[in-house]
């Protein structure tokens, strides 16, 4: 947390917008069929042929979805891409291409962005997505990026949020609730720092919290494991929000309900220790955490034996009749109504949980 006072700082004007965007997108490399003309004209040129097109954009602002004095630039700039192609992901197809916006004020050098713009490289490399374009302005609220996704996939592979029925079985990858429990931890820590400067965060404890905090994962590999598997989930959605309020949304664009069984939810076992640290609910936390970017998907109940043994997946509810409500069954069985009180960016007070 402590910062670097001799660091060179090149200021962005000596360049000038054009110099700017040649500076930084002059590393990025085309690998997809589909980009005809990426950077350098006035629009991106695109060939799916026989494929349909997915678009989604995101944008995130400095105090409101990031806190750079524990969020390095670098992790920032490839965290903005994996909440794009989380997108992609979520809809059952293939990220291919993004655009990159961005809007800075001057106390940014040329060097800061160069950083950001590494993340952005590296998970473009990882990912296999093309940087096609973007825009670059000036700010006076600090940084703003804007990461527009575009991905392809053929008709029948698309799924959507409202393709749920009744009777359907609740599925999420992975574990739940990990990136929320390391934001914790990064903000005790800044404020520890912001009492005592000599005082250094030790954060040998939470490596996987705040990796999957600072450096998620997009779920690009579930597309093909359930292909292995021939199921074709019936709906899908990526949880950025937490897994409430993602629940509920499949349930309300799909006209159906649910019952999630708390015993069933996946969590790590490093998140058990440190809500117990902080005196903070386990189910809670893996209810309304945001920012896991898993996916959480409904199959076919006759889809259930190729499922169950898969280490990447776990079950954890079902679908019901739309008037029986969407319910949480307690390990106690007692049915309680579930709720969304996971992120809202549009509130004042984002302490959600």
């Amino acid at each position: 947390m402590l910062e670097d006072k001799n660091q060179k700082r090149t200021s962005i004007a000596s360049l000038g917008e054009f110099g700017l965007i040649e500076h930084l997108t002059k590393h990025f490399k085309i690998n997809q069929e589909s980009t005809l003309k990426s950077i350098g004209d006035d629009a991106a040129v695109l060939d799916f042929k026989d494929k349909k097109a997915v678009i989604s954009t995101d944008l995130l602002v400095e105090g409101v979805h990031f806190d750079l004095s524990y969020m390095p630039l670098k992790h920032l700039g490839y965290k903005a891409v994996v909440a794009n192609v989380s997108d992609i992901c979520a809809m059952n197809a293939i990220p291919t291409q993004i655009t990159v916006s961005l809007a800075v004020s001057n106390r940014f050098p040329l060097e800061a962005l160069e950083e950001l713009m590494a993340g952005i490289t590296l998970a473009s490399e990882i990912y296999n997505v093309d940087v096609i374009g973007g825009d670059t302005t000036s700010s006076q609220k600090g940084l703003i990026i804007s990461i527009t996704a575009i991905g392809e996939a053929l008709l029948e592979d698309l799924t959507y949020r409202n393709g749920a029925n009744v009777g359907d079985l609740l599925v999420v990858s992975g574990d739940l609730g990990a990136a929320y429990m390391g934001l914790q931890v990064l903000e005790r820590e800044k404020q520890v720092f912001q009492v005592n400067p000599n005082n250094q965060p030790i954060l040998d404890d939470y490596t996987y919290l705040i990796e999957r905090q600072l450096k998620p994962e997009a779920r690009k590999d579930i597309k093909g494991i359930l292909e292995k598997l021939e199921i074709k989930p019936t709906a899908m959605i990526d949880i950025s929000d937490g897994l409430s309020s993602e629940i509920l949304h499949l349930c309300k664009q799909s006209n159906v309900g649910c019952n999630l069984f708390e015993e069933k939810i996946p969590v790590d076992p490093q998140l058990i220790n440190v809500c117990e640290e902080f005196n903070l609910d386990i189910t809670t936390i893996a209810l309304n955490g945001g920012e896991d970017y898993e996916l959480l998907f409904t199959i076919k109940m006759e889809d259930y034996n190729k499922i169950k043994h898969n280490p990447n997946f776990t079950v954890i509810g079902h679908m019901v009749a739309e008037n029986e409500g969407a319910h949480l069954i307690t390990r106690a069985n007692t049915k309680i109504g579930l709720k969304a009180r996971g992120w809202n960016a549009l509130e004042e007070n984002n302490d959600t949980i």
